[in-house]
């Protein structure tokens, strides 16, 4: 199971040297659940082999606009290619059909990368003189556009005017390039984003806008509470959930801000605010702060529930005649400080609660103690769920105490259940 189950995506390759990341994306797209036809400009053909792209994707590659398709090279089923092009009615089996009007049409999605100053500027103008940019003028198909390029050429002006152009247009979908160094020999913008990104945002592009206008905050990962510069109180968390979550909703249209702790993972694409915390404290001191611009609160962290009384300011040394005494204090339930705010009711109130035992009753009373619209049940007695990059199990309970079934999945696919059985719901809170 991946972010693009079931999708038929189009990936469009331009003439840079990006291009040889090409093999490696179609995989990992198709690793996310899709199905992946290639067309490949005669620029890009100089950089990657059109065999390479055709083992990976397991379709012949497109990149001749004279030479019509047959029904069976597309990325379409059989019984999908032999009804397109024919308003329905089926077409003898390999009959030829028209390259550049058919390809995108069995698409979901095009994504364009590398997406050259040469292809923008093409598709930006209508132009339409090779396969690729023939078969987006032809369609109406989204596109994930993935500029990949020298900084100079980005920052170009005219280059810079055609991103801004396509950016308006509610068909072209444009992902910011990466920070690094590039063919040039230069550090700087203008890597193509990496597979994981492409993915994501491809995935936005796919997914319904029902959110937007909705401001969500997102709280994940641990905290730790230092003993001394050396050593810290922590715990498990990875942050994975919370992160899985934050991307959801941004996929979904809304304006996510996430709240980390210290945890090693990259910012999901599309979140509007990412604030990095270590204690208990930060943690409260952020949300507060994120407070008078949020909607909806979902505290999927795990905060420290206490700390150290003295935080020493050097090392501690051993001394293996003396026993260990630290002592301990509570820290700042953060969601019950929050649920007690004289506004209160105008945020929609989210929490989780990781149990191993009478999970569901457990869940409940947290739900209540703590004034919550919503608390996810989440199962982590079972080998790999819970904490951790596996999967989630669990229920989704609202303020009538019934449990809804979270089916075990990736926490991917965990988060996508969940925001979707929690939209028909959010639109009901929000700013008076």
């Amino acid at each position: 199971m991946g972010l693009l189950d079931g999708k038929r995506i189009l990936l469009g390759v331009g003439g840079g040297i990006a291009a040889y990341k090409s093999p490696e994306l179609v995989r990992r797209l198709k690793d996310a659940g899709a199905d992946v036809t290639v067309a490949l400009t005669a620029a890009g053909a100089r950089f990657v082999s059109p065999l390479s792209l055709e083992v990976v994707s397991e379709h012949p590659v497109a990149s001749d606009l004279w030479q019509p398709l047959s029904a069976s090279s597309t990325a379409s089923t059989a019984s999908t290619a032999s009804t397109a092009s024919s308003g329905g009615l089926p077409t003898a089996a390999g009959l030829s059909r028209i390259a550049h009007t058919d390809l995108a049409k069995d698409s979901d999605l095009v994504i364009l990368a590398p997406a050259t100053a040469d292809l923008i500027g093409k598709i930006r103008h209508g132009l339409a003189d090779d396969l690729l940019t023939t078969t987006i003028m032809a369609s109406r198909t989204p596109v994930l556009v993935c500029p990949a390029m020298n900084t100079e050429m980005l920052d170009n002006p005219l280059v810079a005017a055609n991103l801004a152009a396509l950016a308006a247009l509610s068909r072209y979908h444009l992902l910011e390039p990466g920070v690094g160094l590039l063919a040039c020999g230069i550090t700087g913008r203008g890597r193509q984003p990496d597979p994981p990104d492409i993915i994501e945002a491809a995935a936005a592009v796919l997914a319904p806008n029902d959110l937007a206008g909705l401001r969500i905050t997102v709280s994940a990962g641990p905290t730790y509470e230092p003993i001394d510069p050396v050593r810290f109180l922590g715990n498990r968390s990875t942050g994975t959930m919370g992160f899985a979550l934050a991307r959801a909703f941004a996929a979904r249209g809304a304006a996510v801000t996430l709240v980390a702790g210290p945890v090693h993972l990259r910012t999901p694409v599309g979140i509007a605010r990412r604030l990095d915390i270590e204690t208990a404290a930060d943690m409260h001191d952020a949300i507060a702060s994120t407070w008078p611009d949020t909607d909806v609160l979902v505290m999927t962290a795990a905060i420290a529930d206490f700390r150290p009384v003295n935080r020493h300011t050097h090392k501690l040394k051993k001394d293996a005649s003396a026993p260990v005494t630290l002592p301990l204090e509570r820290t700042t339930d953060v969601l019950a400080a929050m649920s007690q705010r004289p506004d209160r009711a105008r945020v929609t109130l989210i929490g989780f609660a990781a149990e191993t035992d009478d999970v569901i009753a457990y869940a409940q009373k947290k739900r209540a103690a703590k004034d919550l619209d919503w608390i996810i049940a989440n199962d982590v007695s079972s080998p790999g769920v819970g904490f951790g990059p596996g999967d989630n199990a669990g229920w989704l309970i609202g303020r009538d105490d019934l449990p809804h079934t979270l089916d075990r999945a990736p926490k991917d696919r965990f988060a996508d259940a969940i925001v979707s059985r929690l939209v028909p719901h959010l639109h009901l809170s929000g700013r008076p």
